[in-house]
């Protein structure tokens, strides 16, 4: 049996992880309690820094999340300056999950890095993740999904209850499900 220290590292790097042990039940409780507190905390006391860096140790000081907002671990979240991420969030960050300098996240998005096997002996054992990659200055419109393993190049709009399955050009609008390039953007 592995340690927790071990199995996180298998995690973060994509291998076969067992996220079923008491230890690693215990760290994502320790998380859920610093989830509350983000979720019942008021912007305007003092208290909203503190919880947001304490939750988001690799985020930019200004990175600004919505309540209510949901994560598995918090510290595979690398939000770059000026992120802003809408209400009712999620993001499972088994694997980093990077999010470019001024990119903004709508209501309802979530983005998924944990992977399960197809056969459902393999699926009672383990699982594994992959990172996401949002670049800068993206705009993910409501209730998309981004699934595990993605990139979203720089500049790119996700249209409202899009899922991106692969990844996406930089100055690319996406949408449907699965979403597709409809056009590129135009540069100024």
């Amino acid at each position: 049996m592995r340690t927790l220290q071990e199995e996180l590292k298998c995690m973060r790097e994509g291998l076969h992880y067992d996220a079923h042990t008491p230890e690693m039940y215990a760290y994502r409780a320790e998380v859920k309690k610093k989830l509350h507190q983000l979720n019942v905390t008021e912007y305007h006391t003092s208290k909203m820094p503190e919880v947001t860096r304490s939750l988001f140790p690799n985020s930019a000081p200004d990175f600004f999340v919505e309540p209510p907002f949901y994560c598995d671990y918090g510290d595979g979240i690398y939000a770059a300056e000026g992120v802003f991420i809408n209400f009712g969030a999620v993001i499972l960050d088994g694997a980093k999950v990077t999010i470019g300098r001024k990119t903004l996240i709508a209501p309802g998005v979530h983005i998924y890095t944990a992977q399960h096997p197809l056969d459902a002996d393999e699926r009672d054992a383990y699982e594994n993740c992959l990172p996401v990659t949002i670049g800068e200055r993206c705009w993910i419109g409501g209730h998309a999904t981004i699934c595990p393993g993605v990139t979203i190049g720089d500049r790119c709009v996700i249209g409202a209850g899009s899922v991106v399955t692969h990844d996406i050009p930089a100055d690319s609008l996406a949408v449907g499900n699965p979403a597709k390039v409809i056009r590129k953007l135009n540069q100024k």
